[in-house]
């Protein structure tokens, strides 16, 4: 038997899917957890105009909640104001509508959701109180206003979309109404033009607010990935640079290991069992040494493809090499060394010299024309770091690198257990200061004693 499609029948139950997704929205919206506790935040302080003086930024950030808890005292007061008089039971109607319009206005800073049902509520009050015999009179056009007011508060405070659903559920009532009591329609046809007029701009700008948010939160979301792509790859340069001066040392101790039983006549058989397992922990640490460094040179395996690898790393040796090279740039440095230079280890001699490199370069990019000075000095503990340029005498191009030298700078001096500040100095220039710590040990002590 032949199935057929039935396209109308498909259709229906499209449409009745939308409906279901629509009420579950609607349910979900104004239903479930309708008075939950939806505080509205201070102003953000930071963000304020710097025409607010800074004593008054505290006061200043709960201007909203100030001025919405005055507006419903407002009207509280004025309707009281024109409700009053009457015996004690009218006086008690009037004051409980007063509170039932008023309420809503600044419950919004709290609960939302909730003061547009009991705003809702307010125009029932006041509906049965113009159906008793006069009383009411004007209550329910009162009512309608405020509960504008109240839809409007909270579009502002949630989402969009819930400017039309409350606008339907009023909508739907005030159909019900007009059923019941049919010169509402003088009333009710005016308020429906007038609501969508005012809750129409209301959603428009919770949309912009939201989609601000969502900018400045997608555009802090990616500086923090830049800066952790930015460290890693720093992290990765570093191991690159780091293997060269282990490996340099492991491959030392494997040579002196294997060659030293050859040295001595009658060597023991426990000591050159030493020997050998020394020599072959050495050669297992190399091997994994360039496992290692075989994963972080994979995700950038081309980064360092013109560089000869049998050339050695730089240490402060190379200093008036790179000033050379710097001044040929145009850029006026003098270096100051203190101290008895004396041999560092291979990491600290390495990572001063990219420090040094990484802050005159910054210099030639970021402050063109402005002269530096580089303080290099050795004392007992270790090795300080000092470069300082001043104010530039021109402005600098943009420069196409990722922005993120100090933190590579930070991240040397750190993994070495020392300490870096880079900050601007109080004349306009930049000073990068670093002390990397160095084991003192008892042959250099008694030389620096001497």
């Amino acid at each position: 038997m032949n199935q057929t499609t039935h396209p109308r029948r498909d259709d229906m139950r499209s449409e009745a899917r939308l409906v279901r997704g629509a009420l579950h929205r609607l349910r979900q919206d104004l239903i479930v957890d309708a008075f939950a506790f939806r505080p509205m935040l201070p102003l953000d302080g930071a963000r304020m105009s710097a025409a607010v003086p800074q004593r008054l930024r505290r006061y200043v950030r709960w201007a909203p909640h100030l001025a919405l808890g005055g507006i419903a005292a407002f009207v509280f007061l004025v309707i009281v104001a024109q409700t009053a008089g009457g015996g004690p039971i009218a006086s008690f109607i009037a004051v409980a509508y007063c509170f039932l319009t008023a309420a809503p206005i600044a419950l919004t800073l709290f609960r939302p959701v909730g003061a547009f049902w009991i705003s809702v509520g307010a125009l029932l009050f006041a509906m049965l109180a113009g159906a008793l015999a006069g009383a009411g009179h004007g209550w329910f056009e009162i009512s309608l206003v405020a509960h504008l007011a109240v839809m409007a508060l909270v579009v502002l405070r949630t989402r969009p979309r819930l400017a039309l659903e409350m606008w339907l559920l009023t909508m739907a009532g005030a159909g019900v109404l007009t059923l019941l009591m049919p010169r509402a329609v003088s009333t009710i046809a005016p308020f429906a033009v007038v609501s969508v007029f005012a809750l129409v701009p209301a959603a428009a700008i919770r949309a912009w607010r939201e989609e601000r948010q969502n900018v400045v939160e997608t555009r802090t979301a990616t500086a923090e990935e830049r800066s952790r792509r930015t460290l890693l790859e720093e992290r990765a340069l570093i191991a690159r640079e780091l293997h060269d001066v282990v490996a340099h040392h492991m491959s030392v101790i494997a040579i002196q290991a294997e060659a030293a039983p050859y040295r001595v006549k009658d060597t023991p058989p426990e000591l050159a069992t030493s020997f050998s397992t020394i020599r072959e922990n050495a050669v297992a640490a190399l091997t994994e040494l360039r496992r290692i460094l075989g994963v972080v040179r994979s995700e950038d395996p081309d980064a360092f493809a013109d560089a000869d690898p049998e050339a050695p790393q730089p240490t402060l040796a190379s200093l008036d090499a790179l000033l050379e090279s710097v001044r040929s740039a145009g850029l006026v440095v003098e270096a100051v060394i203190t101290g008895s230079a004396r041999p560092l280890p291979q990491g600290v001699e390495l990572s001063a010299y990219r420090i040094v490199q990484e802050a005159l370069s910054n210099t030639l990019r970021h402050a063109p024309g402005a002269e530096a000075r580089v303080e290099i000095s050795y004392v007992l503990g270790g090795l300080g770091l000092r470069i300082v340029n001043g104010v530039p005498s021109r402005l600098a191009k943009p420069s196409p690198g990722a922005g993120h030298g100090v933190l590579g700078m930070r991240e040397r001096v750190q993994m070495l257990g020392g300490e870096i500040t880079a900050d601007h100095t109080e004349d306009g220039g930049f000073e990068v200061a670093a002390f990397i710590p160095v084991p003192v040990t008892p042959g250099a002590k008694g030389e620096t004693a001497g």
